[in-house]
């Protein structure tokens, strides 16, 4: 058994066979072959491994014939591992002695070899191991001939391995057969994790390099929880996570008794918690757990589906299904945030050159470069407004001009449908995200020409620290507890406030358990949040009191370092689970009330 740690994002325990996406094209069926198929089975190892040498042989000579001697020794290498009689008998062992088929067996052998040319400490060597990974290809090709299945065509549940994953990628998958993600690369926001969460599916991202550590098929556990994947785990270890997966399912049983409670502080304070969507399916994650509405409804799948820009009414079948579902509670409709990770082909080349970072042209910046796609979008949406409480929230805004710029957007989309008789509803409320230091620090600018405020977490995160919320090596800077992030929310709030602007925290942040009393103390009341963490949210919003919250808040922004701020809060939660809900003389300090705030729910637009 090996264990590899990673970065927790979506909760969990699934078991099951790997595919190793990008890397492994093919799905082996089996990990076992019936005692007495072994001889057949050695058999067909035989022929496959024969083929593969002989077609190396014919690339061989072509290589060299075309390209000269040099080229055609590429070829060689592949070949001489293909005939090499050690290799062909550890394969053939590995099928002997513990049944394995030869699919499994071979890429186990080669990925051994894999993992041992990466270690050698040199870089020439490490490269060796895509020549290697393409060998395992070769095999798999004739080993399986018809039974190739690609990932899309997958016809069992399966755990998925990859180095990234990209969110076309993941927006394509069939959800039904993933049990859980893993990755090598990722950090705690990075979209992949965001997708994890909003699919429910068990998930850790940047555990490093890993995947020459496992064979397709091979049996593998993932704690999405603890942040661990276990490969080729032994029958004890099993047995532990079987116990453990009952443990959680017990819990969510008794959570689900909240689907209907309205979180309330101990002293009454009606607590909002929304919930973020990316498909429209999710809206059920949401209704099913009663969330107060969506808070965040990310529209990027909809560019994300194939390499055509959505249409008009694809877009607006999309809002309609979620608004219907919700039966009168707002949803939040973010405008297109999209990025250099997230376009498809079709759009980088609309606007190549300019997605080289976070710092470039993505998400309002784009759609005003992009009009024709922007007004198509901004219709829909207008159009389901007539279908229940709609609200628009524009992405990524850094100055009043781009504001400005959308806000004059959405009026000639107005116009265009007025002129048209298109129903739509004309006081729509019209928020933004404050997701950069720049939106904060003038918050009380923005805040006289929006209706509301939804602060972006994840970005803020990114853009304050500069520490790309993607970059497992940045994991330790990148912290929603980091003191400057604290005062920018704090900043947010204070100056909402003084203009009756609500705020929502809809960053990965506010699903923490953790930082629910700290969001209280600040003065936030609505939070948006994965799905599956609201029953829990609503349990602990009904163990705490706002005194102790401001007090936490308080005590929390007077200490130096992220690390000290975590380790706080996540005793302080403890110690609230725990029925020690009164306060210590740590955070008996309570910070002043703020001005009354406008319910976000019950705003009327400007």
């Amino acid at each position: 058994m090996l264990l590899k740690r990673g970065i927790a994002v979506s909760p969990g325990v699934a078991v099951g066979p790997a595919v190793v996406l990008g890397v492994e094209t093919f799905r082996i069926p089996s990990q076992y072959v019936r005692v007495d198929a072994v001889e057949s089975e050695l058999d067909r190892l035989d022929r496959a491994l024969e083929r593969v040498a002989e077609e190396i042989g014919q690339n061989e000579q072509i290589a060299v014939d075309r390209l000269g001697a040099q080229y055609g020794a590429i070829f060689a290498a592949h070949g001489q591992l293909a005939r090499d009689a050690s290799f062909r008998e550890e394969v053939r062992t590995y099928i002997r002695k513990k049944s394995y088929s030869p699919e499994f067996a071979a890429s186990r052998v080669i990925r051994k070899y894999t993992k041992a040319l990466q270690e050698m400490g040199n870089p020439q060597m490490a490269e060796r191991a895509a020549d290697l990974f393409d060998l395992e290809k070769r095999v798999l090709r004739e080993l399986l001939g018809q039974g190739r299945d690609e990932l899309k065509n997958l016809t069992h549940p399966v755990v998925l391995l990859a180095k990234n994953l990209t969110p076309s990628e993941t927006a394509s998958l069939d959800r039904s057969k993933i049990l859980a993600f893993v990755t090598e690369g990722g950090g705690r926001t990075s979209h992949t994790a965001i997708l994890a969460g909003a699919l429910e599916l068990p998930a850790v991202v940047g555990v490093g390099r890993f995947l020459s550590d496992v064979a397709g098929g091979e049996t593998v556990i993932v704690d999405g929880q603890r942040g661990e994947l276990l490969i080729d785990p032994d029958e004890e270890t099993l047995a532990d996570y079987r116990r453990r997966a009952e443990a959680r399912r017990t819990e969510s049983i008794r959570l689900q008794t909240y689907r209907d409670v309205q979180p309330r502080t101990r002293e009454g304070e009606r607590v909002y918690i929304m919930g973020n969507i990316e498909f429209p399916e999710e809206v059920g994650h949401c209704t099913d757990r009663g969330s107060d509405g969506v808070g965040l409804y990310r529209t990027e799948f909809l560019y994300l589906q194939g390499d055509a820009e959505p249409t008009e009414e694809q877009h607006y079948e999309a809002y309609c299904k979620v608004v219907t579902a919700m039966q009168g509670r707002p949803v939040v409709i973010r405008t297109m945030d999209l990025g250099a990770d997230k376009l498809t082909d079709s759009m980088r080349r609309g606007v190549a050159g300019h997605l080289d970072s976070a710092l470039g042209l993505r998400s309002i910046r784009l759609s005003l470069q992009n009009l024709p796609s922007f007004k198509t979008q901004l219709r829909a949406i207008l159009r389901a407004s007539v279908c229940g409480d709609v609200r628009v929230m524009f992405p990524l805004v850094s100055t009043l001009l781009e504001l400005r710029q959308a806000k004059m957007v959405l009026a000639d989309v107005m116009e265009d449908l007025e002129e048209e008789g298109v129903p739509f509803r004309r006081d729509l409320p019209v928020g933004m995200m404050v997701e950069v230091p720049s939106a904060a620090l003038r918050a009380d600018d923005f805040a006289r020409e929006v209706d509301f405020f939804s602060v972006g977490t994840n970005d803020l995160i990114q853009y304050t620290l500069a520490a790309d919320r993607a970059d497992p090596d940045l994991a330790t800077l990148y912290s929603a507890a980091d003191p400057s992030v604290l005062r920018l929310i704090r900043l947010i709030v204070e100056a909402a406030a003084r203009h009756d602007v609500p705020v929502t925290v809809c960053g990965q942040m506010s699903s923490d358990p953790k930082f629910l009393p700290l969001l209280l103390g600040l003065g936030i009341r609505q939070i948006s949040v994965t799905p599956h963490v609201i029953p829990e949210l609503k349990d602990l919003a009904g163990r705490l009191d706002l005194p102790g919250c401001e007090g936490v808040a308080a005590h929390a922004e007077g200490l130096e370092l992220a690390r000290d701020v975590e380790n706080f809060l996540r005793d302080e939660v403890e110690r609230t689970r725990a029925g020690r809900a009164e306060p210590d003389d740590r955070v008996a300090l309570v910070r002043p009330q703020q001005p009354g705030r406008r319910d976000h729910w019950a705003g009327a637009a400007r």
